[in-house]
C-alpha cells in the first residue's frame, strides 16, 4: 500500500482562496486527460502518487473526464480506496457537472435535475461521501441562475460538497452568481477559467471582479495545451495532441501559427533558467487573483519539470515587457 512521503508539504507553496479559509497547492493536478479507462492505471497512480509526495493537494476532475466520459473518476475511485484513503482530510477534491455526460435533455447543462444527478454518480464512481469543490461547469443561457446556484447551494446543505465554484463564466454571469449564492448563504468559493500567455480574456474584467468579490481563481490550460512547452520546437511529434482528431483542442494550424512567438519565449526562459513550461506556470502564477494553475501530465518526469517552476516565480519588470513584446508582435 502506497504510504505517503514524510517531506511532502517541505517544497509547496500554498495560497489562500480569495477571502476563504481554505488554501491550494500552487500548481494542482487536473484529471482531465492521461487518467480515463484509456490510459494505463499504473502510470496514473506513478503521477498522482508522485503529485501527492510533492505536495499536490488538491485533485480536479469532472464528471465527463475520460476518455470515456466518467472514466477519470472511476480511476480516482480506484486510487482512492487502494491508496489515498487514509489522506482523505489532506485532500482537496474537485469535480463539476454542466457539459455532454448522458443521453437525453438532462445529461448537461445547468438544471438542478442534471447538477445534483451528476453530483451523486460524481460521488459513487469516486467512492467518497462528499467532494470538497463542487462546479457549475458552464453557464446555462436557458436555465434560469438562480436554479443553476441553488442546486450547488442544494448540495453544500444536502453535506455532499463542503465549498462550490464556478467555471467559464463571464465577468457579467459571475457576478450574478456570486450575488445568488451570498443570498443562499454558500459563498462562491472559486473560479475556474482558461488562461494562458495566448489566452488572456480573464484580464478582460474577470480577475478585477474576483479581486472584488474576494473569490480565488484555479486555471486551467496555463501550457495552452502543451503549445507553451518544448514539445513542438522541432515541429509536431508524432502522437502529440495536435495530432489527435478526437476532442481537437490544439491544432497543427496553431502550431504553426504559434512557433515563431514560441521560440522567442522560449529563449526568454533559457535567460531566466527555466524550461519554457515552468516560465508559462510562472507567468499566469504572477496574478495575485490567480490562487493554483492546473496541470495535466502524461508522465512523472513531466509532472516534477512543471512543479520546478515553483522554483522561480518572481518576474523583473524586463522580462515581463520582453513577454509582452514577443505577445503583441
Amino acid at each position: 500500500m502506497y504510504a505517503a512521503s514524510e517531506q511532502r508539504y517541505e517544497s509547496m507553496k500554498y495560497r489562500r482562496l480569495g477571502r476563504s479559509g481554505l488554501k491550494l497547492p500552487a500548481i494542482s493536478l487536473g484529471w482531465w486527460y492521461n487518467f480515463g479507462a484509456l490510459d494505463s492505471l499504473a502510470n496514473a497512480r506513478a503521477i498522482a502518487c508522485r503529485a501527492f509526495d510533492r505536495g499536490v493537494t488538491h485533485f480536479d476532475l469532472a464528471n465527463n473526464y475520460g476518455p470515456p466520459p466518467g472514466s477519470a473518476e472511476l480511476t480516482f475511485g480506484q486510487l482512492f480506496k487502494s491508496d489515498f484513503a487514509p489522506y482523505r482530510d489532506e485532500l482537496i477534491v474537485s469535480t463539476k457537472a454542466g457539459y455532454d455526460m448522458w443521453a437525453g435533455p438532462y445529461g448537461e447543462w445547468g438544471s438542478r435535475k442534471n447538477l445534483l444527478a451528476s453530483l451523486d454518480q460524481s460521488l459513487m464512481r469516486m467512492g467518497l461521501e462528499y467532494v470538497d469543490i463542487f462546479y457549475s461547469h458552464r453557464f446555462d443561457p436557458e436555465t434560469p441562475l438562480e436554479e443553476t446556484m441553488g442546486a450547488l447551494a442544494s448540495a453544500v446543505r444536502q453535506g455532499k460538497a463542503l465549498y462550490v465554484g464556478i467555471s467559464n463564466y463571464t465577468p457579467e454571469q459571475t457576478t450574478q452568481a456570486v450575488r445568488i449564492l451570498r443570498d443562499l448563504g454558500t459563498p462562491c468559493l472559486i473560479h475556474q477559467a482558461s488562461y494562458n500567455m495566448f489566452n488572456r480574456w480573464v484580464e478582460q474584467g474577470l480577475l478585477e471582479v474576483l479581486d472584488q468579490e474576494g473569490i480565488g481563481c484555479i486555471v486551467f490550460s496555463p501550457l495552452a495545451q502543451g503549445l507553451l512547452t518544448d514539445r513542438y520546437l522541432k515541429g509536431i511529434p508524432p502522437g502529440a495532441r495536435a495530432t489527435k482528431t478526437e476532442r481537437v483542442w490544439l491544432t497543427a494550424q496553431d502550431v504553426d501559427g504559434s512557433l515563431a512567438k514560441v521560440h522567442q519565449l522560449n529563449e526568454i526562459a533559457r535567460q531566466r533558467g527555466q524550461t519554457l513550461a515552468q516560465m508559462a506556470l510562472a507567468w499566469v502564477l504572477r496574478k495575485v487573483q490567480v490562487t493554483s494553475a492546473l496541470i495535466g501530465a502524461s508522465r512523472v518526469e513531466q509532472l516534477e519539470d512543471d512543479l520546478a517552476a515553483l522554483a522561480h516565480l518572481q518576474f523583473s519588470a524586463e522580462e515581463l515587457q520582453a513577454i509582452e513584446d514577443v505577445l503583441a508582435a
